[in-house]
């Protein structure tokens, strides 16, 4: 989906958005902007076990520094919690770390959208220069020295370890990393009580002043591109301009991506501080006032960013690993 302008930001919302009165006990109905998180689909679990292992498996990395989970901290919110993490040499990424969890319900990958599916950024990540530094053939070889490792391909896949079947067992496991039962989502399937009348409130804002335009769908958001800096300069509000910061248009080089990121998705927002492409924003509450500068061009009052913030609290599921 591309990206669009502030007025096309506005009509979105005011097709998206639907009547929420605060403290309203009303259920959420199907209109609803954002839905709930289904039922994951079934995986291989012989693929699921093996891609657990190696997310966690230091030898992908040119020299066994760092492995998946050391920048998608699992039990944190499946991100990092520095601005930028720190790769196989100790040079730290380009952009701040996105989650894993749910990453699966993204439309594409990375910030800048390059990678089409989990697959592709597992393959991206074990060969960059600055994550894992590591060849397709070094972490074939690290894996299959491994006996273990040899019996459970064998058993998964028929022609046993090879690059795209690393890349596929890791993918594979993280299409499990789903995150339901979030209180938000027991409020849209009908349970009235599982949010406050401040975050009802909150949520009625969110809609309202237009955030569903950009953070709408399952995962809240991750299914689009959009400019940050659509009402302002963000950039140079910020200073200190770098690479990173040109977004899609690293990949496009086309003038109208220069700026332009995936949107990320909001779930488990509330555990994965630093936001936003460059980690700027420590909190929610500074991300909010960020947004309504830049994104909507205006000013939110304490109250409502205080409720747009108690509202996206409650987008905090189950961080339940597959044991």
């Amino acid at each position: 989906m591309r990206h669009t302008g502030y007025r096309g930001i506005v009509q979105l919302a005011a097709t998206l958005a639907c009547a929420l009165i605060a403290g309203s006990s009303r259920s959420a109905t199907p209109s609803e902007p954002i839905q709930p998180i289904p039922e994951a689909a079934a995986q291989d679990p012989q693929r699921v076990a093996l891609g657990k292992r190696l997310f966690a498996d230091v030898r992908l990395s040119r020299n066994a520094a760092i492995s998946c989970a050391s920048c998608h901290d699992l039990v944190h919110g499946g991100a990092d919690a520095r601005r930028h993490a720190v790769g196989f040499d100790g040079r730290p990424t380009e952009v701040s770390v996105p989650t894993v969890f749910n990453a699966a319900l993204n439309f594409r990958q990375f910030w800048n959208g390059r990678a089409a599916s989990l697959e592709d950024q597992v393959d991206e990540v074990v060969q960059s220069s600055i994550e894992m530094g590591s060849t397709w053939p070094q972490a074939v070889a690290a894996v299959a020295r491994d006996e273990d490792y040899r019996r459970g391909f064998a058993r998964a896949y028929a022609d046993g370890v090879t690059g795209a079947n690393i890349r596929n067992a890791i993918a594979t496991f993280e299409r499990t990393l789903q995150t339901p039962g979030a209180r938000f989502d027991r409020y849209l399937r009908g349970d009235a009580g599982a949010i406050t009348a401040q975050e009802k409130h909150g949520y009625a804002a969110f809609k309202q002043y237009g955030c569903v335009a950009c953070h709408q769908g399952v995962n809240v958001g991750g299914n689009m591109f959009q400019k940050i800096g659509v009402m302002g300069d963000y950039f140079a509000w910020r200073g200190s301009p770098v690479r990173a910061d040109l977004g899609r248009f690293l990949q496009t080089r086309q003038e109208s991506d220069r700026h332009v990121f995936k949107v990320p998705g909001l779930r488990n927002v509330a555990l994965t501080a630093p936001y936003f492409h460059d980690g700027s924003a420590q909190t929610l509450e500074e991300a909010v006032d960020v947004m309504f500068r830049f994104q909507l061009g205006r000013t939110a009052s304490a109250a409502d960013r205080a409720d747009i913030v108690a509202f996206l609290k409650t987008l905090t599921g189950a961080l339940a690993m597959t044991p």
